[in-house]
């Protein structure tokens, strides 16, 4: 479960720019921080989550993509930018791997563990609020024109 937790912050991590290729630790921090985003990995492991600021992670895994989803907290710290690298620190794992970031476009990145290239995590982002006034019809699905909203209240 831990080693898939790490994919899962491995995945969240690989998000940036405008470019495609491998991105800088610092360049991944201000990209991904906050935002929330969902994730497939190479053996099925699928969420969503976000990573703050402070290295804290918080979402949802469905391991292999079947069963049961759930929820997922990791603590501030577990996640960490370093000058060359982006490593995680997670209790009861006796090693602190790190991971390669690419960007693949403007929404969508994959993250590896360094050294484990098969070993990664396809992650897109998203805004939960839309994706949720979308669900539920509060979009509308063309632009409203505010001339004619408004006139159509004052008569």
């Amino acid at each position: 479960m831990f080693a898939r937790s790490l994919l899962v912050v491995a995945a969240l991590l690989a998000t940036l720019p405008a470019h495609a290729g491998e991105l800088r630790p610092e360049d991944a921090k201000r990209f991904v921080a906050g935002k929330y985003f969902s994730y497939t990995c190479f053996e099925g492991t699928r969420g969503m989550g976000r990573i703050q600021a402070d290295g804290s992670v918080a979402g949802t895994i469905q391991i292999r993509g079947s069963g049961p989803v759930h929820m997922m907290t990791l603590p501030a710290g577990t996640v960490r930018v370093q000058p060359e690298s982006i490593c995680a620190s997670v209790r009861g794992v006796p090693f602190s791997p790190c991971f390669n970031v690419y960007q693949v476009d403007q929404k969508s990145f994959r993250g590896s563990i360094s050294g484990l290239g098969f070993a990664y995590c396809d992650f897109v982002r998203h805004n939960p609020r839309v994706d949720v006034a979308e669900s539920t019809g509060q979009i509308p699905s063309h632009p409203v024109d505010a001339g004619k909203a408004h006139s159509s209240v004052s008569q």
